[in-house]
């Protein structure tokens, strides 16, 4: 078996630097700290979903922060607990990327072992879409399960995903090398997987780059 109790030990993005107390707060369940993080990050292409623009936001990037700065940003903003949801105005801007490290970051403090895997989703348009996700170890089942902390109520209610995001259905999320291993066996179309109107095998191919980085 692979020695899981690699995955809580902190890279230099997912480590909380001195946000310690403030992360210590949170919860120990998956779940509530999934709603943390959404609490805290708004997806910066879906913020028409919360009747936003690009202008009510003093910093938008698509580069993903280390969680530390983040943190700051958010605790600077908002010094409320983290525990608090924020209103989607006072959120900050970022990506998949940013939501699944930010879990990863939550889990990996509460002593549970957690990466972020890169890969593709079904759920969001017709095909499989570029996507991010934590996956985390369940002690219990002693598995690796998926987590997709972008997935709050409201874009569950768009996307009519009635799956707990906390537990994300292996059927509904491949990981890039599984992609690619699907797609070079001819079990499925290459063309099928990317982002917005781009895509084929060349996406998957950077995507498993970006999986194994």
């Amino acid at each position: 078996m692979e020695n899981v109790k690699r995955w809580i030990n902190h890279s230099a993005m997912s480590d909380i630097g001195r946000h310690d107390a403030a992360v210590a707060a949170l919860p120990a369940n998956v779940g509530a700290l999934l709603r943390a993080v959404q609490g805290v990050i708004i997806h910066t292409e879906w913020l028409h979903a919360y009747g936003l623009d690009l202008s009510r936001f003093e910093r938008v990037s698509r580069d993903t922060l280390p969680v530390a700065e983040r943190l700051t940003l958010v605790l600077n903003g908002d010094s409320r607990e983290l525990s608090t949801c924020r209103a989607p105005a006072q959120r900050t801007v970022g990506t998949c990327r940013d939501f699944a490290l930010m879990l990863c970051a939550f889990l990996r403090c509460k002593g549970i072992a957690a990466r972020v895997r890169c890969g593709f989703a079904d759920y969001f348009n017709d095909g499989w879409e570029d996507h991010w996700v934590c996956e985390y170890w369940d002690r219990d089942g002693q598995c690796w399960r998926l987590a997709d902390a972008q997935l709050d109520e409201l874009l569950r209610g768009k996307r009519e995903v009635a799956f707990d995001p906390a537990d994300l259905p292996r059927g509904r999320f491949m990981i890039a090398g599984q992609a690619w291993a699907a797609c070079r066996s001819g079990e499925c179309d290459a063309a099928r997987f990317g982002h917005g109107d781009v895509k084929g095998a060349w996406f998957v191919k950077v995507n498993v780059v970006r999986d194994h980085y």
